[in-house]
C-alpha cells in the first residue's frame, strides 16, 4: 500500500469527528443495521496491540437475563458511588444520567484476555498491563468508527467487574475493561455532558512538561 497524503478537508473532518465523539448516555431505541455494526467492529481487527497479541474479547449482551444482571450491577454500584459524595455534589450526582443501558439497542462487554499466548509475551514482560492498554486502544478506534456512522457509544464504568465476569460466565483470566452501550444518540454536541451540567470542565490546553 502506497503512502497516503491526506487533504486539509480530511483533516478538518477528522478534527470534527474527534470533537463530536462524546460519551453518550441518551440514546434513541432505533435498531442498528447489522452491516453497519459489523463494519464498526472491524476497527478491532485494525487496532494496534502489544506484540500483536490482540487480547480483546467482545461479548454481545443480548439476552434479557444478562441485560437485567448488568443493569442491576450498575444500579448497585451507582448507589454506592453516590454515598461517597455529600452536599451539592451529591445532589448533582443523583441527577446525572450515567448509563444508557435501558435504551441502547446494542450492548457489549469488552474484556482483556490476560493469559493469551498470542504475541508470545512480546512487549508485555515488564508491563503486562500493555495488553489492557491495547484493548483500550481498540475501543477508541471502535468509538470513532461508530461516530463516523452517526452512532454513539456510552462507556459504563460504574460496575463491579468481578460480578460482571461471573454473570457472563467468562474465563478466570479475562478482565473487564468496560461495558458499552451503542445506539443512535438523541443529541449531538461538541461539549461533554458533564461539563454542560457543571460537574467538571475540560482543560483548554495540554500541559506538557520538559525534563
Amino acid at each position: 500500500m502506497r503512502d497516503q497524503t491526506f487533504t486539509n478537508d480530511f483533516r478538518t473532518q477528522f478534527d470534527l469527528l474527534l470533537r463530536l465523539r462524546r460519551d453518550v448516555r441518551r440514546f434513541r431505541t432505533d435498531a442498528i443495521d447489522e452491516a453497519v455494526l459489523t463494519r464498526c467492529l472491524d476497527a478491532f481487527r485494525l487496532a494496534p496491540s502489544v506484540g500483536l497479541s490482540e487480547p480483546w474479547r467482545v461479548i454481545r449482551v443480548e439476552s434479557q437475563p444478562a441485560r437485567d444482571a448488568a443493569l442491576q450491577n450498575f444500579q448497585t454500584a451507582n448507589a454506592q458511588a453516590l454515598e461517597g459524595y455529600s452536599g451539592e455534589k451529591a445532589q448533582l450526582y443523583s441527577r446525572l444520567k450515567l448509563s444508557g443501558m435501558q435504551e441502547a439497542p446494542v450492548q457489549l462487554a469488552v474484556f482483556c484476555d490476560d493469559a493469551t499466548d498470542k504475541g508470545q509475551g512480546l512487549g508485555a514482560g515488564t508491563m503486562p498491563e500493555m495488553r489492557r492498554y491495547s484493548v483500550v486502544s481498540a475501543i477508541t478506534l471502535f468509538w470513532l468508527a461508530l461516530r463516523a456512522e452517526g452512532l454513539g457509544l456510552g462507556w459504563v464504568s460504574i460496575l463491579d467487574p468481578d460480578q460482571m465476569a461471573r454473570d457472563l460466565d467468562v474465563p478466570d483470566d479475562w478482565r473487564l475493561i468496560g461495558y458499552f452501550c451503542v445506539g443512535y444518540p438523541k443529541d449531538v454536541s461538541d461539549t461533554p455532558e458533564l461539563e454542560q451540567v457543571g460537574w467538571e470542565n475540560r482543560n483548554d490546553s495540554l500541559p506538557v512538561e520538559v525534563r
